[in-house]
């Protein structure tokens, strides 16, 4: 049996301009299997569009997401610019043949899948909800550090929070449920959840997040290579749609080019 695989190659895709949001038809634009209209072969094997393919679509911009503080169950509305990368969602995912649409909770999930055109057809799961941090809900990485300074989040979790175990048995039903529908679905989420969803995706502990950086409003997709049994990423924190910080954020834009794999949009 293959074994889980990352793939990292550069898939760029071609964007309908004419197409339009579908309710009730699935949306019609990205399919990370496509390459200038031929699917991309590899040398043991072949990812085919044959096979369900679970989009993620991380939720726009907060206040907390910008000065890093830890943005669990504390319900905060979505910024000027998270609003807007939102929207520019709607015409990222034209074109995808989506059968079903789940949600976090949280109203800046919510929020996101709203203004991307899936509100109306999506249902809400509590098990997308982001990770509880507990004692360390607002603080940045620093200030915990400044506490404890061998802290881990995907190691160690959070006191009076959740441990790296509750949260993948969390993603474990999501990856649970999606599998059992067996045909194309989004998820609208937040960071931390989705990195341990795609790493028990593969089959991996939760602490193989930290490897998954993953930005605002971003998009990635989870699908298999050769069959069923061969989970693979096929597309990881795709960001061209997503508006660039404003030159005073000189730190979270220098953070969000170090994280994105793929060029930002002009």
């Amino acid at each position: 049996m293959r074994g889980p695989a990352i793939k990292t190659q550069p898939l760029f895709h071609r964007m309908r301009e004419d197409s339009r949001a579908s309710a009730t038809g699935g949306v019609a634009g990205l399919d990370p299997l496509r390459i200038g209209g031929e699917s991309p072969s590899h040398e043991k094997g072949t990812i085919s569009n044959q096979f369900p393919v679970v989009y993620l679509a991380r939720h726009g911009e907060t206040e907390w997401s910008l000065t890093g503080q830890h943005t669990g169950l504390t319900d905060l509305p979505l910024t000027q610019r998270g609003e807007e990368n939102a929207r520019a969602l709607r015409e990222r995912l034209t074109g995808l043949n989506l059968k079903k649409v789940f949600t976090s909770p949280l109203k800046r999930a919510t929020r996101t899948c709203e203004l991307a055109g899936f509100g109306a057809v999506a249902e809400i799961d509590r098990n997308l909800l982001e990770w509880d941090y507990g004692q360390y809900e607002g603080l940045t990485t620093a200030e915990i550090h400044a506490r404890r300074p061998d802290w881990l989040l995907f190691r160690d979790g959070c006191p009076g929070g959740e441990s790296p175990e509750q949260v993948a048995a969390r993603a474990d039903s999501m990856v649970d449920r999606v599998r059992a529908r067996g045909t194309h679905l989004l998820l609208f989420s937040s960071g931390h959840f989705l990195r341990v969803l795609a790493a028990r995706w593969l089959a991996l502990g939760a602490a193989a997040g930290k490897y998954l950086l993953l930005s605002t409003a971003s998009v990635s997709a989870l699908g298999y290579e050769n069959g069923l049994s061969g989970p693979v990423i096929q597309l990881w924190n795709d960001t061209r749609h997503v508006k660039a910080p404003e030159p005073r954020d000189t730190a979270v834009q220098t953070q969000s080019k170090e994280t994105s794999l793929w060029p930002q949009r002009q």
